[in-house]
């Protein structure tokens, strides 16, 4: 892929392109702002403020991924400028375990973890023995587990923070509930529809991609005090580019807050500050 320009040179290096049909006398000049997300809801979001940005002279590109890993290899390689698809706890592991120069510029919204079942109305309903599906993201084992902590199926090692808990944590199982975790995130609606297994833990960008409402048909929802806000990563070269900062500010401001309350109903809430 063809890399854009670092935004660190916004002063005077940064991707420029003339405004209005090719015309360059109009003496317009549009900034560049390449970001990469996943489809739903974070591309449309970024669509939902490209024309506040473009009345600003920013056109912001949105590339989109279907995929938890190559959006930070693009980030790292400079073919993009930013990413929005990741929670906190993920962007905190993939520094550490790839050593990327990343910092977060600005939590957006929050993508409360669902469970889902084709056989039972709720977790309380679960049997001896009942398979629970999870995907292999590590960063999202601990906000399922405390979710199931929650409903009295399991306990987990008081010493552990449940941010970082792992299924190794659990310390009691009294259903004896298997857990298979080796999943890609993007095919749990797949094994879900398929009906796998008891319960499916999916989050819920891939569940709306896929026409299943967190709200109407989950038998579990995280709640809303969940840490796992989803953020606007940088380079950490750009930390203090305007470009990032305005993109931030737009992405939180009250109409894009009403927005993403009106369009997914709860299944999608703003990232509290």
């Amino acid at each position: 892929m063809k890399k854009t320009i670092g935004l660190g040179l916004l002063s005077g290096a940064l991707l420029l392109s003339a405004c209005g049909n090719g015309d360059d006398s109009a003496g317009e000049e549009t900034q560049t702002l390449r970001v990469g997300a996943s489809n739903v809801p974070h591309a449309e979001i970024l669509e939902f403020v490209q024309p506040t940005l473009e009345e600003e002279g920013i056109d912001l590109q949105i590339e989109t991924y279907n995929d938890y890993v190559i959006p930070n290899m693009a980030l790292q390689d400079g073919d993009i400028d930013a990413n929005y698809f990741q929670h906190v706890p993920y962007f905190e592991s993939q520094i550490a375990e790839n050593d990327y120069d990343f910092v977060n510029a600005g939590g957006i919204h929050i993508e409360p973890m669902g469970a889902y079942s084709n056989r039972h109305d709720s977790l309380d309903d679960l049997p001896e023995g009942a398979t629970i599906l999870a995907s292999s993201s590590v960063a999202d084992h601990g906000r399922i587990l405390g979710i199931l902590q929650e409903a009295g199926l399991i306990t987990i090692d008081e010493s552990i923070d449940l941010v970082d808990a792992t299924f190794d944590d659990i310390v009691e199982n009294e259903r004896d509930l298997q857990f298979e975790y080796e999943y890609d995130a993007a095919l749990m609606t797949t094994l879900y529809d398929q009906d796998e297994g008891d319960v499916f833990f999916i989050n819920s960008n891939f569940a709306v991609d896929q026409g299943i409402s967190p709200i109407d048909d989950s038998i579990a929802l995280e709640d809303s005090s969940s840490p796992y806000a989803n953020i606007v990563a940088v380079r950490s070269e750009d930390e203090d580019n305007e470009l990032v900062a305005r993109l931030v500010e737009v992405l939180r401001s009250e109409e894009t807050q009403e927005y993403i309350l009106d369009t997914w109903d709860g299944a999608v809430l703003p990232a509290e500050d």
